[in-house]
């Protein structure tokens, strides 16, 4: 029986280790849209210290999520966390005996929630229970919940995210001072025992910490300030507690500065991320605390990457790095662990497999991610004494990856020369002259997409479309060039980047011409209504959500809807990178959608939340009572109380079913 199947069961006792992984079967019918837009069945799972022992959330569509933990000697399951009113939301280990968790809720959409999750302590056991932290401002009141006299911790009570030293009851959170969405004035770090809830500030920061960075004993050693536009690393020194600055970069365009903190080795020494001389991608450095200066040669370079990943630390060495090219991958140092990596990658031949180590080894149980673009996720375990993996669970197990797409990174050049990668995924069958979605990220400011499975694409590609998702300038992760090159770029090069990636599918015979869509969420919804204004001849139809409409509105906003966007970043971020509301007056007029609403003439389909702080409500139903004026073939969907896209299963099943017969009739089957 698999794991999940045991979880979803209760079956809190016996093997929970699952059947072998077989091959897929060809002939079941197309998944439905559920199995690729519900949550996930199962999303995580963290080994202890030891790795002895195993937490998992255990739930189901039904049921509440709870936190179990499983004896990885015995396969014995115990649930020692769980809530009649929430889900289990974060957890950790403090220690091999204890944990901390926080709350959430599945069930509620953004616009219903209020982040404060709280805190809460117990041992792998089940006994020790403490409540730690407020929750949504009050006491978190539960069937066996003791809270004693004890004063709670205030509701802007976060973990860190970082593992820490895990040799005692301690742990490092975040006490977060916040005035308002989006107004983060700084980040306190509290020492905090689990067992008694008692705090001590023992780091008095530099000046408004945003960020921290724990040393190789789990000891703040490293903070980033902020200060309006500008940011500034700071280290304390363990000789002294005296904090030093090491260097000074633009806070929100990333200019400047010598290097980004990235890491400490168990020896103390401090990696970074960096640019060679005249280098165009980041690389990863060691810094030299005494001199002040980076190593001569990077330690790792990624051709064609800045460096997206994380370093692997033994009890006392660097055992390996985790990257990230066009899909993630892993580069041992330690001979032993590449050993395993080869011997885990030939029973698993199909997949890219990610090896996840206890802290403190105790047991021979290594935690294995494994995916591929037509794979969702899987968490298996690795037994290095007998060599044998085992199933803990699946994320879409309803996804039959015989009957996925591939997908490929491809690129092409922009119109003045820039190569731009993009993302090609084609539907099982001939890949020629197919109806085509050009799907564009969001952000803009961020990596669109990687080598793995993704449910939208793959939904879309499930339907007999193909889908090209260009990361065109302004995208990160691929170099400096790029990146610069979309600066004020909104509407104008950023936006040809998208048309002349339509164009080369056209000319390497992957699109129909006549059946192709453009669509995007947030800056890619964005785009979508610029496309349809800009090139009319490329785009029969259009899908966005959660879209930009005018770069203004986001400066301005509405009296009555809240925005999330901090003040200092429309002051110091968005007039470089986007554009100044005096001084480019003009060029944000013309590049507005809502300005130019009456030249969309083809079919489009918006959809929004009604409790959206990053694009509010008045984005859509502005530019909707706009173009419904002059074009009568327009759809409109407001899902109430959701944010920036969807959370709840019920709004992201039914969104794509009516993106399904929107293109469908438009492009699609029902087209011809």
């Amino acid at each position: 029986m698999r794991f999940s199947s045991l979880l979803r069961a209760m079956a809190l006792a016996g093997a929970f280790i699952g059947a072998p992984v077989l091959a897929a079967d060809s002939s079941k019918p197309l998944p439905a849209i559920g199995d690729f837009f519900n949550n996930p069945e199962f999303s995580d799972a963290v080994l202890s210290p030891s790795g002895k022992y195993l937490a998992v959330r255990l739930g189901n569509k039904s049921k509440r999520d709870m936190l179990g933990v499983v004896e990885l000697g015995t396969n014995a399951v115990k649930v020692v966390g769980n809530f009649s009113d929430a889900d289990i939301g974060r957890y950790a280990w403090v220690n091999d005996q204890r944990l901390v968790f926080t709350a959430t809720d599945k069930d509620l959409a953004p616009g219903d929630m209020r982040y404060a999750p709280g805190l809460y302590a117990i041992n792998r056991d089940g006994t020790g229970f403490r409540q730690l932290a407020m929750r949504n401002g009050k006491a978190f009141v539960t069937n066996g919940s003791t809270l004693g006299t004890r004063e709670l911790l205030p509701w802007h009570t976060y973990l860190l995210g970082q593992d820490g030293a895990q040799d005692s009851d301690f742990i490092y959170v975040q006490d977060r001072d916040i005035s308002g969405p989006g107004e983060l004035n700084h980040v306190d770090l509290l020492r905090l025992n689990t067992v008694t809830g008692r705090t001590s500030v023992s780091v008095k920061r530099p000046g408004a910490s945003h960020y921290w960075l724990l040393d190789h004993k789990g000891e703040p050693r490293l903070t980033i300030t902020a200060d309006k536009g500008s940011s500034s690393v700071y280290y304390r020194d363990p000789a002294t507690n005296e904090w030093r600055k090491l260097t000074d970069f633009e806070r929100f365009t990333g200019s400047g500065g010598t290097f980004r903190p990235l890491a400490f080795g168990p020896d103390g020494t401090l990696y970074v991320l960096s640019r060679e001389p005249k280098g165009d991608t980041t690389a990863v450095f060691t810094y030299d605390l005494n001199t002040a200066k980076l190593s001569s040669k990077p330690l790792v370079k990624l051709d064609g990457y800045d460096f997206h990943g994380q370093l692997i630390m033994g009890k006392d060495k660097l055992l390996g790095v985790q990257h990230l090219t066009d899909a993630m991958g892993t580069t041992w140092l330690d001979p032993d662990m590449k050993a395993m990596q080869a011997k885990i990658d030939a029973m698993l031949p199909n997949t890219i497999n990610l090896l996840t180590l206890p802290t403190h080894p105790e047991s021979p149980w290594i935690m294995v991610t494994a995916f591929a673009d037509i794979w969702p996720k899987r968490i298996m375990l690795y037994n290095s004494e007998t060599q044998k993996l085992t199933m803990v669970g699946e994320s879409y197990p309803g996804i039959n990856p015989n009957q996925m797409a591939h997908k490929e990174l491809v690129r092409y050049k922009s119109r003045d020369g820039l190569t731009i990668p993009a993302w090609l995924t084609l539907p099982q069958g001939p890949g020629k002259q197919l109806p085509m979605v050009v799907l564009v990220h969001g952000g803009p400011w961020v990596r669109g997409g990687s080598w793995n499975w993704d449910p939208d694409a793959q939904f879309l590609a499930s339907r007999g479309y193909a889908v090209l998702e260009p990361e065109f300038r302004g995208s990160t992760g691929y170099g400096s060039r790029l990146f610069r090159a979309g600066w004020k770029q909104w509407g104008l090069k950023m936006q040809d980047d998208v048309a002349d990636a339509t164009r080369w599918a056209i000319d390497k015979g992957y699109a129909d011409s006549k059946r192709i869509c453009i669509a995007g969420a947030s800056y890619g919804g964005y785009a979508t209504l610029m496309g349809l204004i800009n090139d009319p001849d490329l785009y029969k139809c259009g899908v966005e959500w959660a879209g930009v409409t005018d770069i203004n509105l986001m400066y301005d906003g509405s009296w009555f809807y809240t925005s999330d966007m901090s003040e200092d970043w429309k002051q110091y971020g968005m007039p470089q990178m986007i554009g100044d509301q005096v001084k480019d007056a003009a060029q944000l007029k013309a590049t507005s959608p809502l300005e130019q609403a009456s030249r969309i003439k083809q079919p489009l389909l918006m959809a929004y939340g009604t409790a959206d702080m990053r694009v509010p409500l008045p984005h859509g139903t502005k530019f909707y009572k706009a173009v419904k004026q002059t074009n009568p073939n327009v759809e409109w969907i407001e899902y109430d109380e959701e944010g920036h896209g969807w959370k709840l299963p019920k709004n992201r099943i039914d969104f794509w079913g009516r993106v399904e017969k929107f293109l469908d009739k438009n492009i699609g089957a029902s087209a011809q």
